[in-house]
């Protein structure tokens, strides 16, 4: 019997990447579009899956319009990707960020309690969490929260309630922490993509500057298409829980900008990257480090691209989309 899996945010870098794979294991995968919008799809359609998903209209911020579509569907497995997801944007859009991330969550979780209980969730929940928190500069499942943006506050609400409605109703609720992870879909407003995208316009010869905020950040950073067979994962576990899911390396930005102006044969990316104040956050987070541990042994989930993989994965992309005039 074929499954069915709503997935929110499915126009987004993970919801095309989780898509593509569901797809591949034969779901009937649904895809949460919001009202009123023109909806872009060349994400999906880089993946080359537009057209093989069925789309149904409703907003995060509309709990009627959550619990029409549950009640419509009862999927099997709800994966909640949605989100007002850039970092820097939530402290001058705490509101929205808020509505969309923590109220939106308890939503889409009462629709499921009260017209689809057998169904399985997910939420997307975020290392941003942490803050600065760690253990022996290390964070895993049970290192204590501390929130540092509008963002992660928001996350955390929807963290803690997808695990109240575990407790509380006996529902299939699940939680990854996942640390970042990056794509050749991955939007430009991120510091990832933003390199590669002007590393490439530099190698063009359309531009000749980068402007970045702190270098000294370092994230443990991963492949969109590994983290997503992780959420699938922990959907068809016995038991719901909560797992974190990173690579246990981390890299700065600097490192990000060798392997990528490397990658076009540039050496020395300094004469190129500007300094921006605009661009450093209000509380600043200085390094992101997962330890995966519980995943790989419970999950049997593996980080398959390593870091340098990933970088120039990335820069290729953006060099084959802007040679040909095209521009995600």
């Amino acid at each position: 019997m074929t499954k069915t899996a709503l997935i929110t945010g499915i126009l987004g870098q993970d919801g095309g990447y989780l898509a593509k794979l569901l797809l591949e294991k034969d779901y009937k995968v649904y895809g949460l579009i919001r009202r009123y919008t023109n909806p872009n799809f060349e994400n999906l359609e880089y993946l080359g899956i537009a057209d093989k998903i069925e789309y149904v209209s409703a907003d995060m911020t509309d709990e009627a319009s959550l619990l029409n579509v549950i009640k419509n569907i009862a999927p099997d497995e709800v994966y909640n990707l949605a989100a007002q997801s850039f970092v820097g944007a939530s402290w001058d859009q705490a509101k929205l960020t808020t509505e969309v991330n923590a109220m939106g969550v308890l939503f889409i979780l009462n629709a499921i309690r009260y017209f689809s209980p057998m169904t399985r969730f997910y939420q997307a929940s975020t290392s941003e969490m942490f803050g600065n928190a760690s253990e022996n500069g290390i964070q895993t499942e049970e290192t204590p929260f501390h929130p540092r943006s509008p963002y992660a506050i928001s996350k955390l609400y929807a963290h803690w309630m997808t695990v109240n409605f575990k407790e509380s109703y006996g529902m299939f609720c699940a939680s990854g922490i996942l640390f970042n992870h990056e794509s050749p879909i991955r939007g430009k407003e991120f510091v990832t993509r933003k390199i590669t995208d002007g590393v490439a316009r530099i190698k063009l010869g359309l531009t000749d500057e980068i402007r970045l905020g702190n270098l000294e950040s370092k994230r443990d950073w991963g492949f969109a298409g590994d983290y997503v067979e992780a959420m699938w994962l922990m959907l068809q576990q016995e038991k719901p829980d909560n797992y974190l899911i990173s690579t246990g390396e981390t890299h700065s930005i600097k490192d990000f900008l060798d392997i990528a102006f490397e990658r076009v044969g540039i050496n020395d990316w300094k004469k190129y990257v500007k300094l921006d104040p605009r661009f450093k956050r209000p509380a600043e987070l200085f390094e992101l480090k997962g330890k995966s541990d519980k995943a790989r042994k419970v999950l049997g989930w593996f980080p398959k691209v390593k870091f340098e993989e990933l970088v120039q994965m990335m820069v290729d992309a953006d060099l084959k989309r802007l040679g040909n005039g095209k521009s995600i």
